[in-house]
């Protein structure tokens, strides 16, 4: 005999399905709904009724006619008068889903498979386990199994819902190999762009599905297809973890690495204009990993240093910031000032990140890198040393740390690190006498232009001891930078009585005989008016050496024609 009931259908909360027929004697099976995450209690009331009158007496009997769990589910049930209600919990797709499942069983086995809900079909009919033929027609996970294998045919937006569906059923997909077919095929599609057109002009989905908000025309979109990023916006709905996986893909499928790192610094961008921090902190994590497994020459610069500004806000682990600085430090030599000047994180007093520069620097000199790429990076610091200098909470090991992290060899000039420091002191007024000695320590004087040398001797900022340093090697850097312009004269030396030519080729002139030449001249002037003096009086000692040998002959002919007996003393010789 048969009661008069309500059967209700909870499906994940979302939805509420009620069936109000004649229905065969039924009595609880608590127990085992318990065992089979299906729950069978009191019904209570439901705002939200559906289907009351779309089903007949012979519902429930279809359902477990081709569904073997809620065949196993009622087998036990026995006479009980009263209301039901079902509960699914975690059922794949939720109402939507259900609702499918139910309209094929209530058509007799009988339903539209398409792309836009084969998968959905495929997944809810295995959790059903509707995989048994009834009424000699295929099982409907035959049937969805059936369409899914043209997978490859399918249209590009075709591809982007059956994607999207296994993105909303997650995780539990991750046990079903039809996510790994997608992906293949979303990633045969963008490998091979011309085999198959990522929209046929006779595709309905090309009006239905948009992920993007452009309202190009259809010629503007066939142009489009034909860059290589064409396929940016279409995928940024994705999640991080499928994000993860299908790049792993392309990776190993050797796509263009440089299509790949402007696509993730694309996604990470579109990514943060809508998520929260969790989410924005696994974006970070996910992309900058993505980023470290690409050749380093195809990911720009400016957008780690993006990314690394992004990351003030979002705390993301040690081994994603580790990967982030070595990206940039490798490329430190491509860095702009505007790149570089990164404010401090929160709670600190200084204006900019100066370990994180710190960081970048010993990231940079950790690999490998050029003359040509060291010096760059040297006039990169230059600028960024002069413009945190004025901070008046930078301490001096910091200020130092900055200057000497580099080596010597990576400068040619000292003039920048001296104007920086020159500005650094003014600011840093209050600095003990041996804090000023410890920074001017880091300048290198032999590298200071003369105009340097002359402010650094008279700058009062700088401590007593570094200016008298700097007069002694300024005369030093005078006189060696008069020296090389007599290599090219003879030797010769000076005295006050007379010149004295040197003959003999093999003889080497004597420093400290110079060096006495050079300031009984007094030459203060420049290198050409010294060469030209040189030049002049060479000429005049040869003028002079045959004057006097002339004078010689003539006295010795005068005096012989006088005393012929007598010899005279030379004067000359």
């Amino acid at each position: 005999m048969g009661l008069c009931c309500d059967l209700e259908v909870d499906v994940n909360g979302e939805e509420t399905f009620l069936l109000d027929k004649v229905l065969p004697l039924l009595c609880s099976a608590l127990w085992l709904a318990f065992a089979t995450s299906l729950f069978i209690v009191a019904a209570m009331a439901v705002s939200d009724l559906q289907y009351r009158n779309d089903f007949s007496f012979k519902f429930l009997t279809v359902l477990t006619t081709f569904s073997r769990k809620l065949s196993r589910l009622f087998s036990g049930l026995t006479s009980q008068a009263g209301t039901l209600k079902v509960i699914l919990p975690d059922f794949p797709g939720g109402a939507e889903g259900f609702e499918l499942i139910a309209r094929f069983c209530y058509n007799n086995g009988r339903t539209e498979i398409s792309p836009f809900n084969a998968v959905l079909l495929n997944f809810a009919s295995c959790f059903m386990e509707m995989d048994q033929v009834c009424s000699g027609r295929p099982s409907l996970l035959h049937q969805t199994e059936k369409s899914l294998e043209g997978i490859n045919s399918w249209t590009w937006p075709q591809l982007l819902v059956a994607l999207k569906q296994c993105q909303d059923l997650l995780p539990a997909m991750n046990s079903s190999c039809l996510l790994q077919k997608i992906l293949d095929s979303v990633l045969g599609r963008l490998a091979f762009p011309s085999v198959v057109s990522p929209c046929t002009p006779s595709s309905s989905a090309c009006s239905s599905f948009q992920l993007s908000t452009d309202t190009r025309s259809t010629e503007s979109s066939k142009n489009s297809w034909s860059r290589p990023t064409w396929w940016f916006e279409d995928l940024v709905f994705l999640n991080a973890d499928l994000i993860d996986k299908l790049v792993n893909m392309m990776i190993s499928q050797k796509l263009d690495h440089a299509t790949l790192s402007r696509f993730l610094f694309y996604y990470q961008k579109s990514g943060f204009l809508s998520a929260g921090p969790a989410e924005k902190r696994k974006i970070t994590e996910v992309v900058v990993t993505l980023l470290s497994l690409l050749d380093t020459s195809s990911v720009s610069c400016k957008g780690l240093f993006e990314i690394s500004r992004m990351t003030l806000s979002v705390k993301v682990n040690k081994c994603c910031k580790n990967k982030l600085e070595s990206m940039i430090g490798s490329q430190l030599d491509q860095a702009t000032l505007d790149n570089l000047l990164i404010p401090s994180p929160r709670g600190k007093d200084y204006i900019y990140n100066v370990n994180l520069v710190l960081r970048l620097l010993k990231s940079f000199l950790g690999g490998q890198f050029s003359k040509i790429q060291l010096k760059k990076v040297a006039a990169l610091m230059d600028l960024y040393i002069a413009e945190v200098a004025p901070d008046s909470s930078l301490k001096p090991t910091k200020f130092l740390a900055l200057v000497v992290t580099l080596p010597d060899s990576a400068r040619e000039s000292y003039d920048g690190i001296y104007r920086a420091m020159d500005i650094y002191l003014e600011v840093h007024c209050s600095l003990r006498e041996e804090e000023k000695i410890i920074v001017s320590r880091a300048l290198n004087y032999e590298k200071l232009s003369p105009e340097a040398l002359r402010h650094l001797a008279q700058n009062s900022k700088f401590p007593s001891k570094t200016a008298a340093k700097a007069v002694v090697i300024s005369q030093q850097a005078k006189l060696r930078s008069l020296l090389p312009s007599t290599h090219h004269l003879k030797d010769f030396s000076y005295s006050a009585d007379c010149y004295t030519l040197k003959g003999s080729k093999g003889e080497k002139e004597d420093p400290d005989q110079i060096l006495l030449h050079v300031r009984k001249f007094n030459l203060s002037t420049e290198n050409e008016r010294l060469k030209a003096h040189l030049q002049g009086m060479q000429w005049r000692v040869i003028e002079l050496e045959k004057a006097c040998s002339g004078m010689q002959a003539r006295i010795e002919h005068i005096m012989k024609s006088r005393l012929p007996s007598r010899s005279l003393p030379k004067l000359c010789s």
